[in-house]
């Protein structure tokens, strides 16, 4: 009798061990995804920009990720009085947004000689010097593919992923075949493909960039980029990431343009490092261009979106 007793208690053991390993497993398990999701989740967020100073002779650069709003100009004019931007570095890790919006902040960063790129920044104990890097792990959809056109050089690094779509009514991107249009519709989305288009040849981007997005409706897949298209539509101008992030020896005074063609592999890391997300209120559903609309005689936002 009393060696079944001790066997039942035995197994009892067992059993609560069991279960007690289990339940640190499905936390474990369950905290990662968390922390992942909030990694993700950042870039539904309002674009955010954060000056990234790196060790000795390096100026540093631009970190800017989340949604193009109608706020982010605004946002941005405010950063930049804090900073001397001219000719720096812009990292973009985006999905989109506003038409307009990222049209005008796009000829101010090429009014103040940006260069531009696509990363994520993270703080990398990985990096030859443990100071912040840049990973290629990092998506510019829809408008900040017309962003990253903005930068006197633009550089997009191998794993990048550069994807474009068509402009489309905000409210019926959704459900875009089945949605209704008036001629009011119509117009919003022709005028402001005509200011896209004038952009685009403004910034030195070729025809093939527009022929490419006009022709992904919001009811397909985005369409990424080749290398060769991204050649192509002029959006990448070098093959060289010291072109838009030179190397930390060059001299503190040297022009972020004129940095070489040298390695630079303590800045840009090819794995994830930790990375704690600031916590930022959630943005609501993007609009991506706007537009008057006149109803009974006055004027109101009218607005197209970029999915």
């Amino acid at each position: 009798m009393s060696a079944a007793v001790s066997l039942k208690a035995r197994i009892s053991t067992t059993l609560m061990i069991a279960l007690a390993a289990i339940s640190l497993g499905v936390i474990a398990i369950a905290a990662w995804p968390a922390r992942a999701r909030d990694v993700v989740d950042i870039r539904k967020l309002p674009m955010r920009f954060e000056w990234v100073p790196c060790q000795e002779h390096c100026r540093g650069w631009i970190s800017a990720t989340g949604v193009i709003t109608s706020e982010t100009p605004k946002a941005f004019e405010d950063f930049a009085r804090d900073h001397d931007l001219t000719g720096a570095t812009m990292v973009l890790d985006s999905s989109g947004g506003s038409v307009n919006d990222a049209i005008a902040l796009g000829r101010v960063w090429r009014g103040l000689g940006l260069l531009t790129t696509v990363g994520a920044t993270i703080d990398s104990p990985r990096s030859a010097t443990g100071a912040a890097a840049v990973i290629p792990d990092a998506s510019c959809e829809s408008m900040c593919v017309f962003l990253l056109l903005s930068g006197k050089v633009r550089y997009v690094p191998p794993g990048a992923r550069v994807r474009v779509h068509q402009i489309w009514m905000g409210d019926r991107a959704n459900d875009a075949r089945a949605a209704n249009y008036t001629a009011q519709d119509l117009m919003i989305v022709e005028r402001d493909i005509g200011r896209l288009a004038k952009y685009t040849f403004d910034m030195g981007g070729s025809g093939d960039l527009l022929e490419l997005a006009l022709s992904i409706p919001p009811w397909e897949a985005l369409h990424q980029l080749s290398p060769a298209e991204l050649r192509r539509t002029n959006i990448a101008t070098t093959d060289a990431v010291a072109d838009v992030l030179p190397p930390r020896t060059m001299d503190p005074g040297t022009p972020v343009a004129a940095g070489g063609s040298k390695p630079i592999q303590d800045r840009f890391s090819s794995s994830v490092a930790d990375v704690t997300p600031p916590a930022l209120p959630v943005v609501k559903a993007t609009k991506t261009a706007e537009a008057v609309s006149p109803v009974s005689g006055a004027a109101v936002p009218a607005q197209a979106h970029v999915q």
